[in-house]
């Protein structure tokens, strides 16, 4: 995994300081699978456990939280990962763990003056009522909306709280928040979503509502664009004892710090 981007030279001492709060080493390894939105977040996780347990092999793999949930249902991982609520069905034989909430962004390019949308303002965008940024106060140009894939965790959970499910007008479908980025980054009518952990310069994120997508309006609900972040393990499968520790870790209070420097908020803390 190349997760050197991300932490700084605070990033690199946190880390070895919470690495410290780690429980002592167990031989074994920690395979991970699903949601694209959470990279960061498990990169970090994955490191400072590693740290402390460099007996232990810890592996991600990028393939949406739909293939994430599957392959902890089926066995082929020990921990799926999702960015979204699991169903009535899946909660039948899965747990799911809520390890962080997350922000879901509305970016648009930087050269695009809006600066604020409503709930409902978006829903409009998104189902085709709105088809030119001239109706919100920007340009005459037409809105090129761009989306993320079917069983896409950030998909879902835009849908769900803006009330678009199967509705959407999509003129890409994208299978990466990275690849929304760049889209959007490269297209001055373009308007997208994505995690607030993925936010750059390269996009401008939106207001909503008035409410910037932040630490503090996401943990009190202000910021009503947002969406779990689940480690997703199967009930009847007995985990080992690598997988218990980075489980225990991962969801305990002393891992908020990391949690916090990946751009979410930590479930515990």
């Amino acid at each position: 995994m190349k997760f050197n981007k991300l932490f700084s030279a605070f990033a690199a001492s946190a880390l070895l300081a919470t690495a410290s709060l780690v429980p002592a080493q167990a031989a074994g390894s920690v395979s991970t699978d699903g949601s694209t939105s959470m990279e960061y977040l498990i990169g970090a996780l994955g490191e400072s456990f590693t740290q402390e347990h460099s007996d232990i092999k810890f592996t991600y793999s990028p393939t949406g939280s739909g293939a994430g949930i599957a392959a902890a249902m089926e066995g082929r991982t020990d921990i799926g990962l999702s960015s979204r609520a699991l169903k009535s069905d899946e909660a039948k034989s899965l747990n799911g763990d809520v390890v962080a909430l997350d922000g879901i962004v509305v970016v648009v390019n930087p050269k695009n003056p809006v600066q604020n949308l409503t709930l409902e303002q978006i829903k409009d965008l998104y189902t085709g009522k709105i088809t030119s940024w001239k109706q919100l106060g920007g340009e005459d140009n037409p809105v090129v909306l761009i989306g993320r894939e079917a069983g896409s965790g950030t998909r879902d959970g835009f849908e769900s709280v803006t009330s678009t499910k199967d509705a959407c007008k999509y003129r890409q479908e994208l299978t990466s928040t990275g690849d929304v980025i760049t889209t959007v980054s490269k297209n001055v009518n373009a308007v997208g979503y994505a995690s607030l952990a993925a936010v750059s310069d390269k996009i401008k994120p939106l207001t909503v509502d008035g409410v910037e997508a932040t630490e503090e309006t996401i943990k009190n609900g202000s910021y009503r664009l947002q969406r779990p972040f689940l480690l997703v393990t199967k009930k009847d499968k007995e985990q080992s004892e690598a997988v218990k520790m980075f489980l225990n870790y991962a969801l305990s209070s002393d891992a908020s710090e990391i949690i916090k420097m990946t751009g979410v908020v930590p479930a515990n803390n």
